[in-house]
């Protein structure tokens, strides 16, 4: 998980450079920058006329340039950047499709019970034709549709009973408006009344209903007065213009941000002092000022800061956000950064997508499953200061010229798609070749794995954890509780050979203790009275410690080699001379597991061994003595084997001990330990 994090945390850091890239090359090939203003007199009369529509500002009675660029003039400055993607949006001319509601409650569902948005729908009577023809419907659709009011037909035959009972007997428009100032208050629903059916009067008549939802000011009293005022909003936006009314953005940005953010609309058109407009910070007009608990700021000043309704948008939700935007960008991040498992994971591709999809689903369960302890934390009163410092957070670092990159990178990768996707892809393809790369050199084969054979080995992975469960979670020699298994006693009551043996992992081996068989000469108590004793127990030291660290060595070499491995246990190294030990397994008569006798004073060193082992000095595997220094494994069960005997018994899918046939994967309890046996054993 980490990893994938900090893969997407480098690929957003990419983007932020390649946004600093493109605008570098536009600077030095046509000297100019986003944030450069323009000066409306050097554009043409239709490209004012795209300004003023994106702006939501009427112009059918203005019929000479000089009136439209005064108009762009009084709504706000231009700048490169929003003049650049007006022209944009204008060219790409998408047509925008309506809602058609089958009925009062599809109607209900998402017209009257939408709080936050505004609606227009066109009624169409029985037998009657519609009040808008089709050519000019689409038409409005597409100019209302950039200020964020949807769209609908509502057919009365599908439902004349609700149509009777709302008493729409004839053809008309209907909008539906938040009826208070409060989040998720009462919607009311007004209808169209004019008798000239064109575009432009039907958009003024809604961006009247719109504006009308804005406090106005007219005079500088009025302006003191509620820029003195405390009330329940934290943050509020002014906007000072000489206008009839405000632009539709902003009067479609205050529905949008209804109980989250105030607009205030101050109408400096006949203003005489404006004095105290200059003791407030007001210096130019028409100026948007955010006035928050922490101070003012001058919206326009920052990079990717139009005036637009895309702009201001995400400025807003960047300073007040509700809990959805917040599940939302969390909702993105994590699936972006699940989608990375599909180029981290080597080897076949249906084993990328395979773990792709387990990836998506974990983490948005995950997402879902965290998020719903945060919404009930978020309705305990005693956290409304939490709540307040977070959000003045938020203030702090979202006004920062940072915070303004940031966004206006979100605004243009948003508004080019294809130019996203193709740098995660890219960014993925070259995590992709770095992690295979990184995995060759580690000689990892399971990147040269194709579909078919990840897909036995999938198999093989499913049948081990449905024929032996235990085998895959319990990883020996952790501690358990699990002393008798009730599995052990069903296995003893089948017959092994009728049935399928199961596919067991075999990465419990790594896991089982590894030793070196060792022999020590007896002295005679003359030698032991000469003081040689401290010079041998140095000796001891040191070789027990190369010992162990050559155990470790060959522990790790056979962890990796021994599935592949088909070797044999040759009797030079497996065997133990006949001048050290000399035992048969067999012969218990109350002693340890396999028995012994010293030949010419040598006798096993017991202590070397871990404590739960049986002692014993041959390998029923090869049937062949320990010698001097070989390697020696124990099972779970206690008994003992060559390494190599033992781990090509297990690798052949034996999974028990040659012994007593105790599963070689499950925990046992340790046999009570004997004492170690002298030399005088008694006959």
């Amino acid at each position: 998980m980490w990893l994938k994090l900090f893969f997407l945390l480098l690929y957003f850091l990419v983007l932020f450079v390649l946004a600093r890239f493109f605008e570098a090359i536009v600077w030095y090939e046509t000297g100019i920058l986003a944030t450069q203003l323009v000066d409306p007199v050097a554009l043409s009369f239709k490209k004012l006329k795209t300004i003023l529509e994106c702006r939501g500002l009427g112009y059918s009675g203005l019929p000479e340039k000089k009136d439209v660029r005064e108009l762009v003039e009084k709504s706000g400055d231009l700048m490169e950047g929003e003049l650049y993607s007006a022209l944009k949006e204008e060219e790409a001319s998408e047509s925008v499709s309506s809602t058609n509601f089958s009925g009062e409650m599809h109607f209900y569902e998402l017209v009257e019970d939408t709080k936050d948005g505004i609606w227009l729908v066109q009624v169409i009577a029985n037998d009657r034709s519609p009040l808008v023809g089709k050519i000019h419907w689409e038409k409005m659709v597409k100019k209302v549709s950039r200020f964020g009011i949807r769209t609908g037909i509502f057919n009365c035959s599908s439902d004349p009973r609700y149509c009777r009972r709302r008493g729409w007997v004839r053809s008309t428009l209907i909008m539906s408006v938040p009826q208070t100032s409060t989040s998720k208050g009462k919607v009311m629903l007004k209808e169209y009344s004019g008798r000239k059916i064109e575009v432009e009067h039907i958009f003024k008549w809604i961006t009247t209903h719109a504006a009308s939802r804005i406090k106005t000011i007219y005079n500088a009293e009025h302006l003191k007065e509620e820029w003195n005022k405390s009330d329940q909003y934290w943050v509020k936006i002014y906007l000072f213009a000489n206008l009839d009314q405000p632009p539709a953005f902003f009067s479609a940005l205050s529905i949008k941000f209804t109980g989250r953010v105030e607009f205030i609309f101050v109408n400096v058109e006949n203003w005489d002092n404006v004095s105290y407009m200059t003791d407030i910070g007001v210096y130019n007009m028409p100026s948007y000022i955010l006035r928050t608990p922490e101070g003012i700021y001058r919206y326009g000043n920052h990079t990717g800061e139009f005036i637009s309704l895309q702009a201001m948008d995400s400025f807003l939700r960047s300073l007040q956000p509700e809990v959805n935007d917040l599940f939302v960008l969390s909702l993105v991040l994590v699936n972006l950064m699940a989608w990375m498992d599909l180029f981290i994971t080597q080897g076949a591709t249906i084993k990328r997508f395979v773990v792709l999809i387990s990836t998506l689903g974990t983490y948005n369960s995950l997402l879902i499953i965290s998020w719903l302890p945060v919404l009930g934390f978020l309705q305990l009163p005693y956290l409304d200061s939490f709540y307040e410092y977070s959000l003045k957070l938020l203030r702090y670092s979202n006004t920062t010229t940072l915070a303004s990159w940031v966004r206006a990178d979100w605004m243009f990768y948003s508004s080019h798609p294809a130019l996203f996707l193709s740098t995660y892809l890219g960014h993925g393809l070259l995590i992709d070749y770095f992690e295979k790369k990184r995995r060759r050199n580690n000689n990892n084969d399971e990147i040269n794995a194709n579909n078919l054979e990840w897909l036995s080995s999938l198999w093989d992975w499913y049948t081990s954890y449905l024929f032996h469960p235990i085998a895959s979670f319990q990883n020996f020699p952790v501690e358990s509780d699990w002393d008798e298994d009730p599995d052990l006693f069903l296995e003893r009551l089948a017959f092994p050979d009728l049935w399928l043996h199961p596919l067991i992992p075999t990465d419990y081996i790594k896991n089982l203790p590894i030793w070196r068989f060792k022999c020590l000469a007896v002295q005679s108590e003359e030698e032991m009275s000469e003081g040689s004793q401290d010079t041998e127990n140095d000796s001891d030291s040191e070789s027990t410690f190369s010992s162990e660290k050559e155990a470790f060595e060959d522990k790790q070499s056979m962890v990796h080699n021994s599935q592949g491995r088909a070797s044999h246990c040759d009797a030079e190294a497996c065997s133990c001379a006949n001048k050290y030990c000399q035992t048969s397994p067999y012969e218990r008569n109350g002693r340890s597991y396999g028995s012994y006798n010293t030949n010419e004073d040598m006798e096993p060193d017991w202590l070397a061994w871990p404590a739960d082992m049986l002692h014993c000095t041959e390998c029923v595997v090869c049937l062949e003595n320990f010698e001097n220094g070989c390697l020696l494994m124990g099972l779970p069960c206690g008994h003992v084997f060559h390494q190599n005997c033992i781990v090509m018994w297990l690798a052949g899918g034996r999974h028990c001990c040659p012994v007593c046939r105790w599963p070689s994967y499950k925990k046992k309890q340790p046999y009570a330990q004997h004492q170690p046996l002298s030399n005088d054993v008694p006959s």
